[in-house]
């Protein structure tokens, strides 16, 4: 069965006037079922934004790229597969970044069909919300922007797979994973999702389940429904193995519109974030489209220092790096929000799952227990009794006998030799 796979892009100032020109206005009955959400503020090209995103500004790049920009041991790119809308490749910081010899369109037959681009090499992105991804993971640096790629020199594989309508399937989905496994993606980001409910071994899931087994990292958005606080599960960002992102804030917190669930396994910035757009310049947007390749960028780095990790290696020291404020996993930003630094130079050692932090105390023996007082028993009242009873005799005692003392004196006295 076909399932409508949703592209997630949460807008508050972004660039889909493109698309709005390209295919004109549309009745209410002929709108699509699950499309991008966008405001239609931002124009391609675009100008080049000049600070440093906030989501840059946490991380100190010098030490995170110490080691590797995205090139392996032997000099070779890191290839990051990116299934969505299609990447252009004009935009001056993608230009260099994206490799169109095994660039993909992935397309069905029917009335809700992709269109068929006019390269057919997965560059073409009238929608901007590939390139936007893909701009995230590995832009290049260009003069008179501080916007750069968490992985500027890993290598992107285009495959346009949906668009504005949500021509994209599940079917679709599941062959364009096939492809970049076969075109040697190390990494493949997958920033959609469908919330309806597949059938066991579905043709996705089985990509899914290819793909880890051909030691490919496979990272893929939370989704953008987590305002009614509802818990859904999101494919394929819920298949078991697939590096599940949600959308954090500047402060470190769930953003309103992150997905949560059992299935969140991290959280990376998506809030203002700043990125690519076709045809030259930047642009800001927001959600968990752009979370995941924030991650996925973070993955290529860590592919790129240690080739011989494998996949669930990669995931595991993703999660173990990441900033949380509980010491457990969390319905909403699971292990915790990503810390790109961390994650490349706390790796002296290969992990495949979670340690949980010990704590200073762990190992203590526990306190003594004090003994809780309840009340007095009968036993304790009467000897409590007792004591007050002997001590009031004695005082009692006491007393007499300091009076009869002083009668004794006083009858002396009177009874002694006049002078």
């Amino acid at each position: 069965m076909r399932r409508t796979i949703k592209p997630f892009a949460l807008s508050a100032a972004t660039a889909l006037t493109a698309l709005t020109a390209a295919a004109g206005p549309t009745s209410a009955s002929a709108a699509p079922d699950l499309s991008l959400a966008g405001s239609g503020e931002c124009t391609y090209p675009a100008k080049q934004i000049k600070g440093t995103p906030w989501s840059l500004q946490r991380v100190m790049l010098d030490q995170l790229w110490e080691d590797t920009k995205g090139l392996d041991p032997e000099g070779r790119p890191v290839k990051v597969a990116v299934i969505d809308t299609g990447v252009d490749n004009t935009n001056p910081q993608l230009k260099d970044a994206v490799d169109t010899k095994h660039g993909k369109e992935v397309r069905k037959g029917g009335k809700k069909s992709l269109a068929k681009g006019k390269k057919g090499d997965g560059t073409d992105d009238s929608v901007g919300h590939g390139t936007k991804v893909a701009g995230i993971i590995a832009a290049r640096p260009r003069s008179g922007t501080g916007f750069v790629g968490i992985a500027p020199k890993a290598e992107i594989i285009p495959i346009r797979q949906n668009d504005e309508k949500g021509s994209g399937t599940t079917d679709t989905m599941a062959t364009a994973i096939d492809w970049a496994v076969d075109a040697g993606a190390r990494v493949i980001n997958i920033s959609q999702d469908t919330i309806k409910p597949l059938q066991a071994n579905s043709n996705l899931e089985q990509a899914v389940e290819n793909a880890l087994q051909a030691d490919v990292v496979v990272v893929a958005s939370a989704g953008n429904d987590g305002l009614d606080g509802k818990v859904k599960l999101t494919y394929p960002a819920a298949y078991d193995g697939v590096l599940a992102v949600g959308a954090s804030d500047r402060n470190n917190e769930r953003a309103p519109f992150s997905q949560s669930g059992d299935f969140v396994d991290v959280a990376a910035p998506g809030v203002e974030m700043v990125s690519t757009v076709p045809k030259g310049g930047q642009c800001v947007d927001n959600g968990t489209s752009f979370s995941a390749p924030y991650v996925a960028g973070v993955a290529a780095l860590i592919r790129a220092k240690h080739p011989d990790w494998k996949q669930n290696e990669v995931v595991a020291q993703i999660e173990q790096t990441a900033e949380r404020a509980v010491n457990h996993h969390d319905l909403f930003i699971g292990w915790g929000v990503v810390d790109p630094v961390r994650a490349l130079t706390e790796d002296e050692t290969r992990i495949d799952h979670v340690t949980l932090d010990k704590g200073a105390a762990h190992g203590a023996a526990a306190p003594d227990r004090a003994p809780m007082a309840l009340g007095e028993t009968p036993q304790e009242r009467k000897e409590r009794v007792a004591t007050y009873s002997v001590g009031a005799a004695a005082v009692v005692v006491a007393g007499i006998a300091g009076l009869a003392a002083v009668l004794n004196e006083r009858r002396r006295r009177r009874s002694g030799p006049a002078e």
